[in-house]
């Protein structure tokens, strides 16, 4: 009788996404030099100009992503280890063109709906605004108004 396959060997002998979405992807080489002529390859192989607006768009969310990470050096708040890997989503949907039901898109309305809620609770113990705040006030607060800006651009 053969042992029970973990989760980890079904996912790589199925549909099933290889990580789970928590887990950290893991690559074996940083370079491909599949890039050098100015072009790269989208998550479904086509190859496009590094110009192209998908390359922009997930190369804004990978530097938000490290805004991010640079924000948590110095906030202790485990909201933003999720929104690090849920932003690792995103980016990863922005590397594949958009098709209509092909069942790629990780982001979903849960996500969007957590992010909302997350926004709230950290604004509830917050006095209402009454103008635009102007980034800084601390190295907490500064880091992330420089993601939040990035953000912004991201959005675009």
């Amino acid at each position: 009788m053969s042992s029970p396959r973990t989760r980890r060997e079904e996912r790589r002998d199925g549909p099933v996404s290889p990580r789970e979405r928590d887990e950290p992807v893991r690559l074996t080489k940083i370079y491909t030099r599949g890039g050098d002529q100015g072009e790269t390859s989208l998550g479904d192989m086509s190859r496009v100009s590094k110009l192209d607006p998908l390359v922009r768009a997930y190369g804004v969310v990978d530097e938000l992503n490290s805004l991010v990470g640079w924000a948590r050096v110095v906030v202790d708040d485990e909201r933003l280890a999720r929104i690090q890997n849920e932003l690792f989503d995103l980016g990863a949907d922005l590397s594949v063109p958009f098709a209509e039901d092909d069942g790629k898109l990780r982001v979903d309305q849960a996500s969007i709906d957590r992010l909302e809620a997350d926004c709230d609770a950290a604004n509830e113990p917050l006095q209402p605004l009454k103008s635009f705040v102007l980034p800084g006030g601390s190295e907490e607060g500064a880091r992330l108004h420089v993601a939040r800006a990035v953000c912004r651009r991201a959005e675009r």
